[in-house]
């Protein structure tokens, strides 16, 4: 029988409670898309610059002391973070912050269509979510930011810690049995410098396999990966003939 508590907090209250308390100027920029406002600097963007890197430190500074070093280098720490705080990651705390309801609510009247559509991506999500944290490092001091982050993407650095995610080094292996390699080849770029989205093609034999979309060229490499991998499963559960993930079974 189950102990765990069913009143105990979510994971993400900390940090909903800071951003409940946010200055009302910094609330408002954090929620503001540039496509909104005549003058960027007021909206998310900066905000979303510096809370990148206070999510990076943040995450880093909990793995660090608790993995141990003989298990875990350099190489796999970086892996685990990456994971951790990836564009998905970063989507699943801001709908569990309620981000998407509170982007809609302060969506100017004007808006457009196309404008508001953004609301649900990954990246605007993932960029709102990381201004969250960039207004609270403002606002109040590392460390209580570092703590309220830690504790709002606990579930997604379990994830990463019991189920670490690496496409592209299942999908090598498996093609190695054959002999074949895989390149990945970015195929377009898109949005501004701090909300770029990366489209990243998998191909083998100069035949396309699989293509992912990210806000790094590393997590589009994986989803391109995930993809390939995907298509060979089928093809092998199929008996497909002809295909070029049929020929890499």
């Amino acid at each position: 029988m189950s102990t765990e508590r069913s009143d105990a907090p979510a994971p993400e209250a900390r940090l909903l409670a800071l951003l409940e308390r946010l200055p009302p100027g910094l609330a408002e920029r954090v929620f503001t898309h540039a496509s909104w406002t005549a003058r960027r600097a007021e909206s998310y963007e900066r905000l979303a610059f510096l809370g990148d890197s206070v999510l990076s430190l943040a995450v880093t500074s909990h793995l660090y002391p608790r993995l141990e070093a003989e298990r875990f280098g350099a190489g796999q720490l970086t892996k685990i973070r990456a994971q951790a705080v990836s564009g998905r990651s970063c989507r699943a705390v801001a709908e569990r912050l309620g981000v998407p309801e509170r982007l809609a609510a302060a969506a100017p009247a004007g808006a457009t269509a196309a404008s508001t559509a953004l609301i649900g991506t990954e990246r605007v999500l993932a960029s709102v979510i990381e201004a969250v944290i960039g207004a609270c490092y403002l606002a109040y001091g590392y460390e209580q930011t570092a703590t309220a982050v830690v504790d709002a993407f606990a579930p997604e650095l379990d994830d990463a810690l019991e189920r670490p995610v690496d496409f592209k080094s299942a999908l090598q292996e498996r093609l190695a049995r054959r002999g074949d390699l895989v390149s990945y080849e970015v195929v377009s770029e898109q949005g501004p410098p701090h909300e770029r989205t990366f489209t990243v093609a998998a191909t083998i034999d100069d035949e396309e396999v699989g293509r992912g979309s990210g806000r790094s060229k590393k997590d589009a490499e994986q989803l391109a990966a995930r993809e390939a991998l995907d298509r060979i499963a089928q093809a092998a559960g199929s008996g497909a003939a002809g295909t070029g993930s049929e020929k890499l079974r």
